[in-house]
């Protein structure tokens, strides 16, 4: 039959995806608040519609066809696309508010995200917050598929900017980390051709590190030859304290052990070692008025501790002001209030 014919019934495309999860009529009948004969009828005259099998009903219940599968995958995205539109929709209304669903680097969760989260949490008690912690790449792919609500990422999008948004937050130094007796601590004026000589640590669990790999294709020089790739920045800076292996991380990522002597930052000069943080946004999301702070949040921190190493009193009134209505925030400096404006 051609394509141009099918007529495809959407409510049915959404029992569907019930039959298949459940694995049989009686259990998603049971999900979907219908009756058992009802919801056999519906299959059937899909498939009748269709004119193609979808479904292998046996006595240990029901199995998707090749077809059916085809379809199940097409019926899981209306399915996301309706919750999508209904979350805009209650989240517009203001009335109903549902969760939050934010994503983060695992480079700015041990510092940044942390606190603008608790001072974010001080003022806005009663909504539900969920955070997750990935690589860049997942990140964009789970803001794309409606996962996230807004994520935190590094303005290089693997080409994936159609269909998102995004406004850069601060600039955030990285530094190349080294244990403090590393035989390299005290080298002055070092060289990506004498870090590659030594084995390196790469905080994602997806894909080869994004700085790393630019620096060295400036510098017309191939990859480590020992490179171990984790998704943890907690492993990899004992990885790092523990053994000669390098690594990349944001100065404000490493502080305590930094301050503590556990770490050092070695002596290079690079452009490629400054990266630009930015929120990210699907196209025509609404960001509503408690989603707001959080960035304003995040912003003023970033902005702040790419500044200092240390946090001062000064990074306790911003944050104060990034949640306190326009009206009173008039003691500030216009430098300061420039930092917890929201996001535009």
């Amino acid at each position: 039959m051609p394509a141009t014919h099918l007529n495809i019934d959407p409510k049915k495309l959404l029992y569907l995806a019930s039959v298949i999860e459940s694995g049989s009529l009686k259990s998603a009948a049971k999900v979907l608040d219908i009756s058992q004969p009802a919801l056999s009828t519906s299959m059937s005259r899909l498939e009748a519609e269709l004119g193609m099998q979808i479904l292998l009903r046996g006595p240990t219940g029901v199995t998707p066809t090749a077809i059916g599968e085809v379809l199940y995958g097409h019926a899981r995205l209306v399915r996301d696309a309706i919750e999508l539109a209904e979350r805009a929709l209650l989240n517009l209304d203001g009335d109903h508010p549902l969760s939050i669903r934010i994503g983060t680097l695992p480079s700015l969760a041990s510092t940044v995200m942390p606190m603008a989260l608790n001072r974010w949490r001080d003022a806005h008690s009663d909504r539900d917050l969920h955070v997750v912690e990935a690589p860049q790449i997942d990140l964009l792919i789970g803001l794309l598929r409606g996962e996230f609500d807004f994520v935190f990422g590094f303005t290089e999008c693997y080409d994936l900017e159609d269909g998102l948004r995004q406004r850069v937050l601060f600039r955030d130094k990285l530094l190349v980390i080294a244990r403090s007796e590393h035989p390299l601590s005290k080298a002055n004026n070092l060289t990506w051709e004498t870090l590659v000589r030594y084995p390196w640590v790469a905080p994602t669990a997806r894909r080869a590190h994004s700085i790393l790999a630019a620096a060295l294709k400036i510098a017309k020089l191939p990859p480590p030859e020992r490179m171990t790739v984790c998704g943890s920045v907690t492993l990899l800076k004992s990885l790092v304290i523990d053994s000669d292996h390098l690594a990349v991380l944001p100065a404000h990522a490493v502080r305590s052990e930094l301050a503590d002597g556990r770490l050092c930052g070695l002596e290079i000069s690079d452009p490629a070692l400054d990266r630009n943080i930015a929120v990210f946004f699907r196209d025509g999301y609404h960001l509503d008025g408690q989603s707001r702070d959080l960035v304003k949040l995040v912003e003023a921190v970033g902005q702040e501790l790419c500044r200092q190493p240390e946090a001062t009193p000064r990074l306790q009134a911003i944050l104060e002001d990034a949640t306190r209505p326009e009206e009173n925030q008039g003691s500030r400096s216009p430098k300061d209030l420039a930092q917890a404006r929201q996001v535009r």
